[in-house]
């Protein structure tokens, strides 16, 4: 066996070293390892890439880390020069503020005659490059931090700095590759993203990230994670990407997430050619596509402008599930010790052998000592409070192996999922024909819907003649599609003088809707709406090439339009109980009157519905139905 043990001090933090250390796909890309030509699927895949014309294959156990402290992981290699390779690395915090980063290898040679040469190959040749490579990275990270507008979130897993500058200089690779003639359609596709709208400012950023990006960066670009980095904000970061994508600067790309490792196991560039099910072979599960869990809105870099390599270095490295805090696996009767750093928030540590999580929420007010430990019943219930800096003992009471995970809960924050973008006018508006297959349904978790109609439409016509009365309705199209714009929502269809919005929370269908009261009566006050809100879980599917939705929460938000007066709103009591919807009307108690009313609901078993109707002006009076 042979053991190399190399240190280097380093001056960033274990913290903005870590995103670049732990990407072991850009590591190994940049200490130039060849991109691999194999990735087998299963706990026992094989995987194998070619040097000078040699099929070096091997299996490979998961990865194991504690962030952002640690990782190692293990190779037993069926072809090559080597039997067995084990690596670890440490990120050590030095009393300077710094890093001692400790690189340890140990490997078994296939054939003992080739020890020294290995050895001596591993200690003249790899501790060189590692050298080169860790100080790039140590450089990159100082650099970073020293940018105040640069500093990321650390829930998103990015790296400070990351999305707006390459992290650090290439060792064996090109960064920036460039198609064909592709500068000129970067500076020309630039121009008409600004004409298209795009926020300028983040536009320069998005051309920066185009030019100067790792192809890394390139080929999954998160928008909410980028606005973390940039410290933009999230929807008009998100929307200056759809409209890059519209011009012809990136790609949109839709990625079925596993629902327990959150890693993407499957891309399509269309809507219509997700599918399912789909299967993680890391977490051994099949699943399906859901709006709102499974289904993320990620971007690429168009390849007529920029051509990122799209070869991979490695199958398991920690940053594909940056929201891991800690990955090991304990052997039967076993337990360990480790030492945790943790971003406050809320947690769960589970094993995928159990049902259940262990929930908690990290403080500095927690708990510094911690133990976990999964009984015959799973994992007990409740929330445990854990300081940031938690020793955690962590022990294995069965007969088999249990693979423990922690992992922080908000890194699903930063995921824009289809639930959310597919709710947006703007998504509408500029992929229009972006729809399922047809015959596939999509649960789409919770939405919220808004149904309006015209008071005495016929009337209208009938009095003001069909040229005027036409020309008033289409204005008030116009101002309802405008306010839906503007609280997040979009407008799915119309149907005569009816409008049928979706929003992807309750209390911005509310608003939306006494906006556009508001608005009527100030510029079209001979019309008058009737509106209604509901919300809850639906299913998308593809009408008339278009996305739509359906399902019962779709039926009982039509129906409340039968209880609408006219210039009021009503909506449900789940409507109303929304934490989000409460407290706005709470705090606009004096500019609207709100009224119980318990009515039955024609196509609805239970007896009776417990409605709300809001009249945005509190002068405003209209008796109750009660039943």
């Amino acid at each position: 066996m042979l053991r190399f043990s190399w240190e280097w001090d380093l001056l960033a933090s274990p913290e903005a070293l870590w995103p670049l250390v732990s990407d072991s796909d850009r590591f190994n890309r940049d200490s130039g390892i060849p991109n691999l030509v194999m990735r087998g699927e299963g706990p026992e895949r094989v995987i194998a890439f070619k040097k000078f014309g040699y099929l070096v294959r091997w299996r490979e156990e998961p990865f194991e880390w504690s962030r952002p402290r640690r990782f190692a992981a293990a190779r037993h290699y069926l072809s090559g020069p080597f039997r067995e390779m084990k690596v670890a690395v440490h990120l050590d915090p030095l009393p300077s503020g710094g890093t001692r980063l400790r690189y340890e290898t140990t490997v078994e040679p296939r054939h003992p005659w080739s020890g020294p040469a290995l050895s001596l190959g591993f200690r003249l040749i790899l501790k060189r490059r590692f050298t080169a490579i860790f100080r790039a990275y140590d450089r990159a990270a100082i650099r970073s931090a020293s940018d105040p507008q640069s500093q990321a979130d650390p829930a998103s897993g990015g790296a400070p700095g990351m999305l707006r500058a390459p992290a650090a200089a290439p060792l064996t690779a090109p960064e920036r590759t460039f198609a064909p003639s592709g500068k000129a359609r970067l500076s020309a596709r630039f121009q008409d993203l600004l004409a298209a709208g795009a926020d300028p400012r983040l536009a320069a950023r998005l051309r920066l990230l185009l030019e100067d990006g790792d192809d890394s960066e390139l080929t999954r670009i998160r928008p909410y994670a980028m606005a973390a980095v940039w410290g933009a904000d999230r929807r008009a970061t998100l929307e200056t990407c759809m409209l890059a994508a519209r011009t012809g600067l990136l790609d949109f790309r839709w990625d079925l997430l596993c629902p327990s490792c959150r890693g993407a196991k499957f891309t399509a560039a269309r809507l219509k050619d997700i599918r399912g099910p789909v299967h993680c072979d890391s977490c051994n599960i099949d699943f399906r596509a859901a709006f709102d869990r499974s289904v993320e809105v990620t971007f690429a870099a168009n390849r007529s402008i920029r051509a990122p390599s799209s070869g991979e270095y490695c199958v398991g490295s920690p940053q594909r599930t940056p929201h891991v805090h800690l990955r090991h696996t304990l052997e039967p009767r076993t337990a360990m010790t480790v030492d945790l750093v943790l971003d406050p928030g809320r947690y769960r540590l589970r094993s995928p052998s159990f049902e259940g999580a262990c929930h908690l929420r990290a403080g500095k007010d927690g708990n510094v000592h911690a133990h976990a430990e999964p009984g015959p019943g799973g994992w007990p219930h409740g929330e445990t409070v854990w300081n940031t800096h938690t020793r955690l003992s962590l022990a294995n009471p069965t007969d088999r192996p249990l693979v423990f995970i922690l992992e922080r809960n908000a890194w699903a924050d930063d995921a824009a999922t289809a639930a959310e973008v597919t709710a947006l006018q703007s998504f509408r508006d500029l992929f229009a024909d972006e729809a399922l297959r047809p015959g596939e349904e999509i649960s789409v978790g919770s939405l919220a819907f808004l149904f309006t109609d015209l008071r005495g439409s016929t009337r209208l016509y009938r009095d003001a003649g069909d040229a005027k009365a036409f020309g008033l309705v289409m204005e008030h199209f116009d101002i309802l599609k405008a306010v839906i714009a503007e609280e997040g929502g979009a407008v799915v269809k119309t149907i005569g003088d009816a409008v049928m919005a979706v929003f992807p929370r309750p209390h911005s269908a509310v608003r939306a809707a006494l906006e556009a009261h508001r608005r009527l009566r100030e510029s079209q006050p001979s019309l008058v709406l009737k509106a209604g809100v509901h919300c809850g879980p639906c299913i998308a599917v593809s009408q008339n090439d278009r996305l739509d939705y359906f399902g019962s929460t779709l039926n009982l938000s039509a129906r409340l339009l039968g209880f609408s007066q006219g210039g009021d709103l009503v909506v449900t009591q789940e409507t109303g109980r929304d934490p989000e919807t409460a407290s706005w009307l709470a705090a606009n108690a004096g500019t609207c009157k709100i009224e119980k009313i318990s009515t039955p609901i024609r196509g609805f078993e239970q007896d009776a519905f417990a409605l709300l109707r809001i009249s945005p002006d509190a002068a405003v009076s209209a008796p109750a139905v009660t039943k």
